[in-house]
């Protein structure tokens, strides 16, 4: 599971990096998540947070619902075991509710 946690981490950390170099977006806040609480936890908060963060929305406005960690965390079924049944449903909604039509899960 260490070893998957730790592909997960680098799986954020290109999120940012994607954002940054494919939608011109500087994602500093999940950033600073990142670096301080690990990709694993900062995608936990932000899942099962009540709200949206303004990173999400911001990647809404961009047309890049893609990079968000909801869609990284529903389209790939190698992340599915890091996360409950629930956090799992509240991303797929999430994404459903801002129409995002998640690819099939790699």
């Amino acid at each position: 599971m260490d070893v998957l946690k730790k592909q997960f981490d680098q799986a954020m950390l290109t999120i940012y990096q994607r954002a940054k170099s494919e939608a011109g977006y500087v994602a500093s806040v999940f950033f600073r998540m990142l670096n301080e609480r690990g990709g694993l936890q900062t995608a936990k908060y932000l899942i099962n947070a009540a709200q949206p963060s303004e990173g999400y929305a911001k990647l809404f406005e961009l047309g890049r619902l893609d990079l968000t960690v909801e869609a990284e965390v529903v389209e790939n079924v190698r992340w599915h075991s890091l996360f409950s049944d629930d956090e799992l449903r509240t991303a797929r909604k999430r994404l459903s509710d801002y129409r995002y039509t998640p690819r099939d899960s790699v």
